[in-house]
């Protein structure tokens, strides 16, 4: 009977270990997917971003239909839920800083992050406004758009 009992407890124990391993395992692929989707979003955000960036310095040709697109896919980019991408312990102390630049203090008691965000959509929403209308209200509506961008990577990204 003894054995019995000892059998089912090891059996047991083993089942918790087995389950927190796959547990944790499921977890750890979900950061990682996670961390992977909103580095592709920057990716998206860099890559629309590079082009109205290049047309308010002079470097590419003032194409009013190519500035509105890539000002609306920035708008809308900037308008997608992100919220499953950023789960806590996604950030460079957790995972190191070869898998993702992302700082803690994105989720710390009193983070900014919220606002900043905000002023990305905002930023955007302007750009997506002005980015037809001419070379000069692109150039004017760039700032706020690269100063929103700033903002957080000031705060809540590694140094680079």
């Amino acid at each position: 009977m003894k054995h019995g009992i000892r059998l089912f407890v090891g059996l047991a124990a083993a089942g918790i270990v087995a389950t927190h391993a796959i547990s944790q395992e499921n977890t750890d692929k979900a950061i990682q997917a996670a961390v992977e989707a909103r580095q592709s979003q920057m990716t998206l955000y860099a890559f629309n971003i590079g082009l109205l960036g290049s047309m308010a310095k002079g470097e590419v040709e003032y194409d009013a239909e190519a500035a509105t697109a890539a000002a609306t896919n920035l708008a809308s980019l900037s308008k997608l839920d992100q919220s499953r991408l950023w789960p806590q312990g996604s950030d460079a102390e957790t995972l190191g800083s070869d898998t993702t630049e992302a700082l803690p203090a994105i989720w710390e008691e009193g983070s900014d992050i919220g606002d900043k965000a905000m002023a990305l959509i905002s930023a955007a929403d302007d750009m997506q406004a002005a980015a037809g209308d001419g070379l000069d209200a692109l150039r004017g509506a760039i700032g706020p758009v690269g100063k929103s961008c700033g903002g957080c990577h000031e705060d809540f990204r590694l140094d680079d």
